[in-house]
């Protein structure tokens, strides 16, 4: 009996999922410039084929495909992996959402964790989830998803949202410069500012700064901390001003002057400290301050998160810390950018299997530090970085995701030989945990949401990498945009070169890949 009350539950919930996003799919259909959408189901149902489904939540995956095509943009590229990793982690992310008495829930793990909130919820990865669900048409699974984390608790935030630290302010600002929706915005401006103000009670010090212990940044087993050090940490700090500057931006939004002058001397403020506080002048890099206020003289890729927000001034020397990334002594490893410098005496030094950040490969990190990347390389002068040194690195984040010759995203990596630390335990299949298509469609493809109307791409693809590219039935600001390159002009017969359509209409174009703006 149960298990029939519960198969027509399942069957109700879909239900309600197609009929949510038929609406968007169909406008995307009428609308797609270029690819036919139906060319990339062969991928659904090979990572069908992959598996026994042994859970299923609210789309299980004889729906994935239906799921996908009604959601998502459309990739397509020469280079196959990085077309398949695209897909797979769409399919993969699907499998997160879990349909709960108070709406959609998006988790981290599809196990059940101990020490997980109602519905299996995990606050740590949240803005990650923010930020790779913007880019789903149907706006609603992360919507309630975020209305339960701050709501679900009889009106209350949940009691374990602030159990990590977190940048959800900026990420729906962010998610906001791609869907223009005030309204949800300024709806959830009320619970953000009151999370703002618990974060500097918890874990605020009387000069500015925030403290975190590592375990509730989610990075465990540190080399600059531990699991009940009250360190002032890059992670923290950055989110926090990322947070404040994001409710500067909303509080404008509102039309609320005073908070916009509040939040605006916070970020301010933050930022003047990261920039003389944590800033190590002999390493050149953002490090962590121990509970003694000394430097920890340990470069992490937590170094790296302050550009994330967009917080270092430029031309003032901070892009030397990304030298690291290519140096082998650094961040650069065969399969990744690892989670602490490779030269140090202690690097990998704390074991396996207990979630370390000793030096290993975590997506969670490489997710941001190739955001960071991203916008060193739009919002910044600098000669640090090129174009080939994100692609090298996208092209070995693609190359990690495979386990045993299948797609695969787990915890974590070893960064020489690319083997899933434990990608054998049921925990770690799926886990969301990171951003990736996110980073294809900001950074590599190169979509960059803005306020305003206008398009603006810059690709982060070198020049004669590819021969053709198109990232097509992109949701942005209620157009659908297509971005495409075709050095012959043989591949869609649009002719040759770089362009950019809205709603199937050329509105910028140029013979080679390079940044545009459309009027």
């Amino acid at each position: 009996m149960n298990f029939k009350i519960n198969h027509i539950k399942l069957i109700l919930v879909l239900f309600t999922a197609v009929l949510s996003s038929c609406k968007s799919y169909v406008s995307a259909q009428k609308s797609a410039a270029v690819l036919k959408v139906d060319n990339f189901k062969h991928y659904a149902d090979y990572f069908n084929k992959m598996e026994d489904e042994n859970i299923a939540k609210a789309i299980p995956n004889d729906s994935a495909w239906f799921w996908m095509k009604s959601n998502i943009p459309l990739f397509e590229c020469p280079q196959q992996n990085f077309e398949e990793i695209y897909y797979f982690r769409w399919w993969s992310l699907r499998k997160h959402i879990t349909n709960t008495p108070q709406g959609y829930a998006i988790t981290e793990f599809l196990v059940n964790r101990s020490y997980a909130d109602k519905y299996n919820l995990i606050a740590c990865a949240l803005g990650h989830h923010i930020y790779e669900f913007r880019w789903a048409h149907n706006p609603e699974f992360i919507e309630q998803n975020v209305k339960l984390w701050y709501r679900g608790n009889e009106g209350k935030r949940m009691k374990k949202l602030m159990t990590f630290s977190s940048w959800t302010a900026d990420a729906l600002y962010n998610r906001y410069l791609v869907n223009k929706d005030e309204q949800f915005l300024l709806d959830m401006y009320p619970d953000l500012v009151d999370e703002y103000a618990q974060w500097e009670k918890d874990r605020g010090r009387d000069d500015g700064l925030f403290w975190q212990i590592d375990v509730k940044d989610g990075m465990e087993e540190s080399l600059s901390g531990g699991r009940h050090v009250q360190n002032v940490r890059p992670t923290i700090n950055s989110y926090m001003f990322g947070n404040a500057e994001a409710l500067t931006k909303i509080a404008a939004i509102k039309g609320d002057k005073k908070q916009v002058a509040n939040f605006s001397n916070k970020a301010s403020k933050l930022k003047n400290l990261v920039e003389t506080r944590l800033w190590n002048t002999d390493d050149l890099f953002f490090e962590t301050l121990t509970e003694k206020d000394t430097s920890s003289n340990v470069r992490e890729a937590i170094g790296f998160i302050p550009w994330y927000f967009n917080l270092p001034e430029e031309n003032k020397g901070f892009e030397k810390a990304w030298e690291q990334v290519k140096d082998e002594g650094g961040f650069s490893a065969p399969f990744g950018l690892t989670t602490a410098e490779r030269r140090s005496p202690r690097f990998r030094s704390h074991g396996t299997g207990t979630c370390e950040w000793d030096g290993a490969v975590w997506p969670f990190a490489t997710s941001q530090t190739l955001t960071a990347m991203a916008n060193v390389l739009n919002n910044y002068n600098q000669d640090v970085v090129s174009d080939d040194d994100y692609f090298k690195q996208m092209n070995l984040y693609v190359e990690s995701q495979y386990y045993r010759g299948r797609p695969y995203i787990g915890e974590y990596l070893d960064e020489t030989t690319g083997y899933w630390l434990m990608g054998d335990r049921e925990r770690s299949r799926y886990y969301n945990h990171s951003t990736f298509n996110d980073l294809m469609i900001t950074g590599l493809i190169g979509l960059r949401p803005r306020a305003d109307d206008k398009i603006d791409v810059n690709p982060l693809i070198p020049q004669d990498k590819w021969d053709w590219f198109c990232l097509d039935n992109v949701l942005y600001h209620g157009d659908i945009i297509t971005i495409l390159w075709d050095k012959t002009g043989k591949k869609y017969n649009k002719g040759k070169g770089f362009k950019i359509f809205r709603n199937g209409k050329e509105i910028a174009a140029s013979e080679k890949i390079e940044r545009l703006i459309s009027k």
